[in-house]
């Protein structure tokens, strides 16, 4: 029950982080988690969780890693395969030898050996921290594939180093050609391993398939299995697991394009279902890191051999060495490849795009986890030397990595302020993905019974993306759907339906049901249009007067048996206070918003009109149906404005926009 409660605990913190995220934008996701996690280990009595080190990286890593490999692109990595290897492997043993021996001059305490390992667990870069950044920073998309590939390569290489460094703590024994040699063996192993693997479970899959077991459960599970067989059994066979899963999620791309246009709806539902393990897995990652890092700081603070301020110090000047050294590491790089490649000999040195490779280096959980496998004692038996402190210096420099990357990153990537067009370009790209999106949704649920309701929503969204390639066109400022004074104005015209529909009630008799089916519809225009605490308040109000409805079968919130009669008093009813908004804003000064909010009223008199002529069955076919398809193209839209988000091809801002734009058309499908 307490592993239960546990786990239920750190799913509802990773929630908590991403509604904070939205409110305080400055600060990452990461980081947040990081925070509600060391939060709730530092209350008393609070909850502590042991970091098993080969768990972790089987449970986290291994499938985090497969589903980078999976996306990765592969024309990009292999464009970009020497600065990949040059940053992955050459400056990980770099940084081994040339800070590991600053470490042991710096603090004598940390034998050589120990200090070779703390560097090494340091040197390499997270993948799921980069990626959990690239979201957030509008890095270039040449940069973002570099540290991708850098990230998923250099995990083996780094732990490989750190296993033969904690050896040779533990032995006293360490043999250089005996670790170069075992280093080419388990990388080339765990590719080699990774490739054959996916292969043969790709093979399973197809002749699953032929067979005649077409059951899509059954085959995600199998996909979802896939990482966690990978990781195992490299490891079982003595390679790189994290190499193999790496690997095999780049053979499940090649084998998924080869079948994007025979099973479309199945790679949809694979992706789905992974986009869910991945948020999942990415949250509990940073919000389990938080959890060890009271305990980690607690040993040293404690310790009274150690000043607090100086221990912290030295932290700092790891940090700053790590920087520096990939700092130079990519200039010596750069500085090379244009002296020998003689047709871009002239290019200047970015200095900007350097600093910022050099910040986003970022630490994550990977080196936590590694520096938490140190053995407790060494082969004499006697404590393993300054293990709390080494696991200390590595936890503040992960926190120095991901506050630097948030904090400088996103000023550099910015730059110079760029002019409005560039946003508004970016907005309207953004549009026109979005609704591609939502024909593409509709499309696939397209059946005979709902032709004709699905030839309307298409026609809706083609309309709607003619007047986005027209706006590209336009040389005036073009104001958007989700425009901060059409929504007031929209605002306001509820309030005034809302008091005519007070005003009839005192007038005359009206159905009670059809009266509160009416003034709930306004509630949930108010929820999609309304935005901050106001928006989390009158949720709430919503949701008690549903589940009050729910349970209470006669309670005048239960409408959702509303009878015929009802329903037409509730079209009469709408019919007056749309007149009653529009005699109400001709008396307001002319403007493009108010006039798009009288012409929405228009529409809505005229459906109006149309329905008491036609009754509910219209010639754009079934009314329900035609709802429910315009349901599914919004949710398309949403989940492409999040993959747009994730992917850096549109920022914060851009993204907050085309959700308010969304929840437009929600509003519009209500009405």
């Amino acid at each position: 029950m307490e592993l239960f409660l546990t786990i239920i605990i750190l799913l509802a913190l990773i929630g908590v982080s991403n509604v904070l995220n939205r409110h305080i934008l400055f600060i990452p996701v990461p980081l947040i988690q990081i925070a509600l996690g060391f939060m709730l280990a530092a209350i008393p009595s609070g909850m502590h969780m042991e970091l098993e080190p080969e768990l972790f990286f089987v449970l986290f890593i291994a499938p985090l890693l497969y589903n980078d490999g999976k996306h990765a692109s592969r024309s990009a990595m292999w464009k970009l395969r020497i600065p990949i290897l040059f940053l992955s492997i050459g400056l990980v043993f770099a940084t081994v030898l040339i800070v590991g021996y600053a470490i042991h001059w710096m603090i004598p305490a940390i034998p050589l050996p120990v200090a070779f390992g703390l560097a090494a667990i340091l040197s390499p870069t997270d993948a799921v921290a980069v990626s959990s950044l690239a979201g957030r920073i509008h890095l270039p998309k040449t940069l973002m594939h570099l540290l991708e590939g850098e990230a998923l390569m250099n995990d083996a290489s780094g732990l490989v180093a750190f296993k033969f460094a904690v050896a040779a703590a533990v032995t006293g024994v360490f043999s250089l050609p005996t670790a170069s040699f075992s280093f080419l063996v388990i990388a080339i192993g765990g590719l080699a391993v990774g490739i054959v693997l996916g292969m043969l479970i790709t093979g399973l899959r197809i002749w699953l398939r032929r067979s005649g077991m077409e059951d899509e459960t059954m085959h995600m599970l199998l996909q979802i299995l896939t990482p966690f067989a990978l990781y195992l059994i490299a490891e079982e066979l003595g390679v790189s697991g994290i190499l193999a899963a790496v690997a095999g999620g780049f053979f499940h791309a090649i084998e998924r394009d080869r079948t994007s246009s025979v099973m479309p709806r199945s790679n949809e539902l694979f992706d789905h279902t992974w986009s869910v393990i991945v948020y999942l897995l990415n949250g509990l990652v940073f919000v389990i890191l938080g959890l060890q890092l009271p305990h980690v700081f607690r040993e040293v603070f404690e310790e009274p051999r150690w000043n607090n301020g100086v221990v912290l110090g030295y932290a700092l000047v790891i940090f700053v060495m790590l920087l520096v050294l990939r700092f130079l590491w990519v200039f010596v790089f750069t500085l090379g490849k244009n002296w020998f490649d003689q047709e871009n000999k002239n290019n200047k040195i970015s200095f900007k795009l350097l600093a910022m490779t050099s910040l986003s280096g970022v630490r994550g959980a990977v080196t936590l986890a590694g520096a938490f496998s140190i053995p407790l004692f060494v082969g004499s038996g006697a404590p393993f030397p300054e293990r709390s402190l080494v696991i200390f210096l590595a936890g503040v420099v992960i926190l120095l990595s991901l506050i630097a990357a948030s904090t400088l990153l996103p000023l550099l990537a910015k730059g110079k302020t760029e002019p409005e067009t560039t946003h508004r370009e970016e907005l309207l790209y953004g549009q026109e993905l979005m609704m591609n999106a939502a024909i593409r949704a509709v499309h696939q649920v397209t059946v005979e019974e709902n032709k004709v309701e699905s030839a309307v929503i298409i026609g809706n969204y083609d309309r709607w993306k003619r007047q986005t390639k027209l706006a590209k066109t336009s040389s005036g400022r073009r104001k958007f759907q989700g425009d901060r004074g059409e929504q007031e104005l929209r605002l306001q015209a509820i309030e005034i339906e809302r008091e005519t529909l007070k005003r009839i009630q005192q007038e005359e008799k009206v159905s009670s049901r059809a009266a509160t089916f009416f003034m709930r519809s306004l509630d949930e225009l108010k929820l999609l249009l309304s935005g901050g605490t106001y928006r989390s308040r009158l949720f709430f109000k919503y949701m008690i007067r549903e589940l009050r409805g729910l349970i209470i079968k006669n309670s005048p919130d239960s409408t959702r048996f509303i009878s015929e009669e009802d329903f037409t008093e509730f079209w009469a009813i709408k019919q007056r206070t749309s007149k009653a908004v529009l005699e109400a804003f001709r008396a307001l000064p002319a403007s493009h918003e108010r006039d798009e909010v009288v012409r929405h009223y228009y529409q809505i008199l005229k459906r109006v009109s149309d329905l008491s002529i036609s009754g509910r069955q219209t010639g754009s076919g079934n009314e329900e149906i035609q709802r429910d398809l315009q349901w599914i193209a919004v949710q398309a839209e949403r989940n492409e404005v999040q993959a747009m988000f994730e992917r850096g091809d549109i920022g914060r801002k851009t993204a907050n926009e085309l959700r308010k734009a969304i929840r437009d058309r929600e509003a519009a499908i209500l009405e």
